[in-house]
């Protein structure tokens, strides 16, 4: 779920929101201004339960926002990289890239944001007690009181072991630590989540038809998102099981042409780029030390009145932000460092020394060959 627009950053962490955000919010405060608040605290000014219940969806929206940012400031002090929080129409999504060094930071990287949630229902809710207990009624009271239930649900029905819930994480990470097999750990959580959005699917059918209870459209489109979610994360883990024998040699282009740092981008595209077939190439300066990584694509966004100005290391992903590799480790081990910057490419490093780069194509050829072989 892409974003629609940036909220900016917080802690470093770029924040994004999609459109569909929009929906639950108005969703929300519309059952909120129209149902709860007046069912639960009557007589009160229309005015009053409109802007309650805007402040209400929002507050519920910056409650996502803590759980996300929750989980990837713990991640990233176990050395994950987060590339940013992306909210939605049924919560928010952290993007992680990299792997967990122990099935202990899993652990504790998932757990963080149920426990968030789990806390901020708890002082909504004991603030919304102690105002009663003193006395204190009206709208405010009742929003703090559905802030606190929504948030203990949310912590409640996030550790439910399925993926990719954050209980579907804990189960990874607890298999992980007992099997002591991390891609096994992950098929089978992903398999749970595969269950239980079924489950959800079905029970939601079930209610939808017998009842008449349109109200459970919900459970059907949550077991469907579950259930897709956690296919393809079964199909992720499969994949890494397979490339787990393909060593990183077995499917880099070795040697790779490189580029000169100090080359604008208009003689690359003149007088260098016509006499290569490739579309990145690492970018070496007068030392021939690596400094990082130029893409055709990264190269044609530079605007045309720039391009005899702009040196290929401006344009250039830089080496730090490249994912590296050995020539002797798994292709599954570096899948998951694959990030955006260099398009999904990797430089593979012997020592010092520049061995190879490896690209998405690449490995997908190799897992091409591995099912040919199995068929």
């Amino acid at each position: 779920m892409g974003q629609t627009f940036s909220l900016g950053r917080i802690s470093g962490i770029r924040i994004g929101v999609n459109w569909s955000v929009v929906l639950i919010v108005a969703l929300l405060a519309y059952g909120l201004a129209a149902g709860q608040f007046p069912a639960e605290v009557p007589r009160r000014p229309e005015a009053e339960y409109v802007v309650a219940a805007i402040v209400t969806a929002v507050a519920y929206i910056a409650s996502l926002l803590a759980h996300e940012l929750a989980h990837s400031l713990v991640a990233r002090r176990h050395g994950v990289q987060v590339e940013g929080i992306t909210l939605w129409l049924l919560g928010g999504v952290s993007r992680l890239e990299g792997e967990f060094p122990d099935p202990g930071a899993e652990l504790r990287v998932a757990g963080v944001g149920p426990l968030t949630s789990l806390v901020l229902g708890g002082v909504f809710t004991l603030v919304a007690w102690l105002l009663h207990a003193s006395g204190v009624g009206g709208v405010a009271v009742a929003a703090l009181a559905w802030l606190g239930g929504i948030n203990i649900l949310l912590a409640v029905f996030n550790v439910i072991p399925a993926a990719p819930l954050d209980g579907g994480r804990l189960l990874q990470a607890v298999l992980w630590a007992i099997t002591k097999d991390k891609l096994k750990a992950a098929m089978w959580a992903a398999r749970s989540g595969q269950l239980f959005g079924w489950a959800l699917i079905v029970i939601g059918g079930f209610l939808v038809l017998a009842r008449r209870d349109y109200s459970w459209l919900w459970f059907i489109i949550l077991g469907w998102f579950l259930t897709s979610a956690a296919t393809a994360e079964n199909q992720q883990a499969v994949v890494q099981s397979r490339l787990r024998t393909v060593a990183v040699r077995d499917v880099m282009t070795a040697d790779p042409v490189t580029v000169p740092a100090s080359a604008t981008v208009d003689r690359f595209q003149h007088e260098l780029l016509p006499w290569l077939r490739h579309s990145a190439f690492p970018v070496v300066d007068d030392n021939g030390q690596t400094v990082g990584l130029v893409t055709v694509r990264r190269v044609n966004a530079v605007p045309a009145d720039e391009r005899a100005r702009t040196t290929l290391r401006e344009v250039a992903c830089p080496l730090a932000e490249v994912a590296r590799a050995t020539p002797d480790e798994p292709v599954a081990d570096l899948l998951p460092r694959l990030n955006g910057c260099s398009d999904g490419r990797a430089l593979v490093f012997d020592g010092e020394r520049l061995a190879g780069i490896v690209a998405l194509a690449d490995i997908s050829r190799a897992l091409e060959r591995i099912s040919g072989n199995r068929r």
